[in-house]
């Protein structure tokens, strides 16, 4: 008689389970004004730093220029946080608001991160005298 073990090995979740809606509209960067007019005056450099806080190369919205009529590394971008935060839209939306909307996308990309950062805690294993 033979046995079959079957082992999966954990791997790393990262999944916030706040809300399934964005926290802001796609209309509503005007909200952090500072982040409004970076976005504004600098759409590249805000997208930059953006997907560098997201852990994603620094310079990745810079291939948007390659793009044509569509950015897809703001689609990408949009798709990719939907995915790890559950938010529920439509990829066709988010298409959309990639085309049309890419410095509100940005924002509201940007404010997302904001509203859903996890606070991080660091414990000491040594024992307090």
């Amino acid at each position: 008689m033979t046995t079959k073990v079957v082992i999966q090995q954990p791997g790393p979740i990262m999944e916030s389970r706040d809300s399934d809606e964005w926290h802001s509209g796609i209309c509503d960067c005007c909200e952090d004004m500072g982040q409004c007019c970076c976005v504004f005056w600098c759409c590249p450099c805000f997208a930059c730093k953006t997907t560098r806080d997201y852990g994603q190369c620094l310079c990745l919205p810079l291939l948007d220029i390659f793009g044509g009529c569509i950015s897809p590394v703001t689609f990408a971008m949009r798709v990719s946080m939907r995915e790890r935060y559950g938010i529920k839209d439509t990829m066709c939306r988010d298409c959309v608001c990639a085309t049309f909307c890419s410095p509100c996308s940005w924002c509201q990309m940007a404010t997302e991160m904001k509203k859903r950062a996890i606070p991080i805690t660091l414990i000491s294993s040594r024992p307090r005298p």
